[in-house]
């Protein structure tokens, strides 16, 4: 297994929490801090179209990311973020998070406000969790299912 990340508002963040893990250089191959929108294009194939219809802090844009990792690091999983990690010039808190492989993308939206740095670090934080619930999934279809039959 191999995985790579993607990252916007957490400047790198995620990346950094991945390589902080004891044995991290057997699957993480690299990531990409794409803060500006001609990066997130150039190098992480997110279609300009996209960002002018959806907007650079959206669920598509995330999931693209995610895709775009995966194609440029050649990994088979990603990890990604995009969003204002707090309030400016009329935008509210938005970060979106997004996980899984080039053919199966998932996301969340977190729109609490903490603060900028809390902000970045729940981000963080969640995205690494979701992606550990994914690989538990998809390892063990069946895990959690005794939890919902209940």
């Amino acid at each position: 297994m191999t995985v790579s990340t993607a990252e916007s508002c957490t400047g790198g963040r995620i990346a950094a929490a991945i390589t902080a893990q004891s044995g991290a250089s057997r699957y993480f191959e690299g990531g990409v801090v794409a803060y500006q929108n001609e990066v997130k294009e150039r190098m992480l194939g997110v279609p300009a179209e996209m960002i002018a219809r959806y907007g650079v802090v959206s669920r598509e844009v995330a999931e693209q990311m995610v895709k775009g990792a995966c194609r440029l690091f050649h990994t088979d999983y990603a990890l990604a973020s995009t969003g204002y990690a707090e309030a400016w010039e009329g935008h509210e808190v938005e970060i979106w998070v997004a996980w899984g492989s080039e053919n199966d993308v998932h996301s969340m939206c977190l729109r609490e406000d903490f603060g900028r740095v809390k902000n970045v670090e729940i981000a963080t934080k969640c995205v690494m969790e979701e992606f550990e619930k994914y690989l538990r999934v998809i390892r063990d279809p069946l895990v959690g299912l005794e939890n919902s039959l209940a």
